[in-house]
This record gives structure tokens, C-alpha cells and sequence, in this order.
């Protein structure tokens, strides 16, 4: 119970990796909010987390809709120990071309989904955290190494490893721990997202594996002990720090 009577509000938490996190979280003993844009997927992921946690359906990339996530998770539990800034997205226009391929609308979407609104979430929970909270910015081993046709994401991501510094620094006088846990590939729908045939998907997972020196994929529960471990004061000396979960990709 190493986050009991801990608030979390995790942004893309109604899924995948942020779902993951949402129920370690909840087996260390936190209550709070997962946040996310699709209404079923929210009802059905707050259902499984129980009553300690409730769903706000909105989009990281819009202000009013930050507001809100806060203003009701202040409203039912009080000021927040914990920030999972996991919302984003490697699948999307700007996410698969090349240099000479991306356009500037696709470039603007994908920034604004993995940078922008990383920044933007931070600040506008700021008034909601108590002193001494963690943050957890959930960034990518793209942004270590040099992935074909993923110029525009991995940059993005690159950019989040920067914020964890600079966003320590400008936090240190509240106490506020800000980290960064950068998955490699993990085992998550986002697979089925790239609109492959099922054939090509499991292919697609397979080269995936081989690239992981664990010759395996990585699950979403691995994330989310990580995630408890950097939420809990087991990592109450790492600031502004990155944990590779990734099997060694990023390293090795």
C-alpha cells in the first residue's frame, strides 16, 4: 500500500498504458481521476477501478478541458499527490513519414498531442497539487533512439525528457518531483490502430520483439509498477530523472 490515502490523476488513463498505471495505482492503495476522450472505454475502465476513482471525458489538447479534469477531481477527493501526464499518441497524421513526407498540419497535430499538451497539463494542474507531489511524464524510447519515419513523435518526446528537468527546476521550491517513464514497445491495442490486417498486425508485433533484446514485448502492468515506483517515496531522491522500461532497447 505504498500510495494509500494518495490521490493520482492520470490523462489517458481509460486505456492501454494509462489504464495500467491507474490499476497499479489502485492496488498501492490511491483513489482519483482517469481522464480520456472516448465515453465507453471511460465507463468501462472506471467500472473495473471501482468506486475510488472517477472517469472525465475530454481532450488533453484543450484547455477548458483541463480545467475541468481538476475541478471535479478537487471537487470529490481534494488536492491531487500525483499527475500521470500519459495522454498521446505515436499513431496519427505526422507519426509515420518521413522528413520529407509530414505537412504542416500533420506536424502541428502531433506536436500539439505530445508536447503542447504536456506542458499544458503540468500547468494547469499546478493550483490543484499539494506540495511535495509527483509527477510522472510518460515519454518514449523514441526520443533516444533514431526510428524511420517517426521524426515529428520522437522530437516530441525528446521535448518531454527536456520538461522533466526544467520543470523540476521551476518546482523545487514546492517540493514537486517530476520524472519521466519511457516505455519501449509494449503489448497494447495501439497495434490494432495502425489499420493493419490482423496477419500484418501480429507481423508488425513480431519485428517488434526482435528489435527488444528481451526478444518479448513489454505489458502494461510493467509499466505501472514503475509508474507506482515513481509516484511513491521508494524514488523520493530521483529528480527530473528518466527509467527506460523498454528491455534494454534504448541501451543495450
Amino acid at each position: 500500500m505504498r500510495l494509500k490515502e494518495k490521490i493520482a490523476i492520470i490523462t489517458g488513463g481509460n486505456s492501454g498504458i494509462g489504464f495500467a498505471i491507474a490499476q497499479e495505482f489502485k492496488i498501492e492503495g490511491a483513489q482519483g481521476a482517469i481522464f480520456g476522450r472516448t465515453q465507453e472505454t471511460l465507463e468501462g475502465s472506471v467500472k473495473e477501478l471501482g468506486p475510488g476513482f472517477i472517469a472525465v471525458r475530454g481532450d488533453v489538447t484543450k484547455a477548458d478541458d483541463l480545467e475541468r479534469l481538476y475541478a471535479q477531481t478537487a471537487e470529490r477527493f481534494g488536492k491531487a499527490d500525483i499527475l500521470v501526464a500519459n495522454a498521446g499518441g505515436a499513431v496519427g497524421p505526422g507519426t509515420l513519414g518521413s522528413v520529407a513526407e509530414v505537412d504542416e498540419a500533420s506536424y502541428d497535430s502531433m506536436a500539439d498531442l505530445n508536447l503542447k499538451s504536456v506542458f499544458f497539463t503540468v500547468q494547469k494542474a499546478l493550483p490543484y497539487l499539494n506540495d511535495g507531489a509527483s509527477i510522472i511524464l510518460v515519454g518514449s524510447i523514441a526520443s533516444n533512439k533514431g526510428f524511420a519515419g517517426m521524426s515529428v513523435y520522437s522530437a516530441c518526446k525528446a521535448g518531454v525528457r527536456s520538461f522533466a528537468r526544467t520543470f523540476s527546476a521551476d518546482l523545487m521550491d514546492r517540493g514537486i518531483r517530476v520524472n519521466v517513464l519511457s516505455p519501449g514497445p509494449v503489448d497494447t491495442p495501439v497495434f490494432d490502430k495502425f489499420g493493419l490486417p490482423e496477419g500484418q498486425s501480429q507481423q508488425a508485433k513480431k519485428q517488434f520483439e526482435e528489435m527488444v533484446p528481451l526478444k518479448r514485448l513489454g505489458n502494461p502492468a510493467e509499466m505501472g509498477k514503475v509508474a507506482v515506483f515513481l509516484a511513491s517515496s521508494d524514488s523520493s531522491f530521483l529528480l527530473g530523472e528518466e527509467i527506460s522500461a523498454d528491455g534494454g532497447i534504448a541501451h543495450l
